[in-house]
């Protein structure tokens, strides 16, 4: 049996890879450790606002669909 996905998830994988890529990338690129962390933290807070977004959309999404589920039943 297959299974539907809206694509929510796949896009929040996406951000989250996305997210973990610039992570090593700046742990591996050459710069003093406190501008390092820094740059990782800037980074990590603007992947959760992110993430947070696309959760929202997602719920919105998932809401909308269910209503109109629930209105074509009726």
């Amino acid at each position: 049996m297959a299974q539907e996905d809206s694509g929510g998830g796949v896009l929040v994988a996406f951000v989250l890879g996305a997210l973990a890529g610039a992570a090593v990338a700046l742990l591996y690129a050459p710069a003093p450790g406190e501008e390092t962390r820094r740059k990782v933290a800037e980074k990590a807070r603007e992947g959760r606002e992110k993430a947070m977004r696309a959760a929202e959309r997602g719920r919105a999404a998932f809401e909308k669909a269910r209503q109109g589920a629930t209105e074509d039943t009726l």
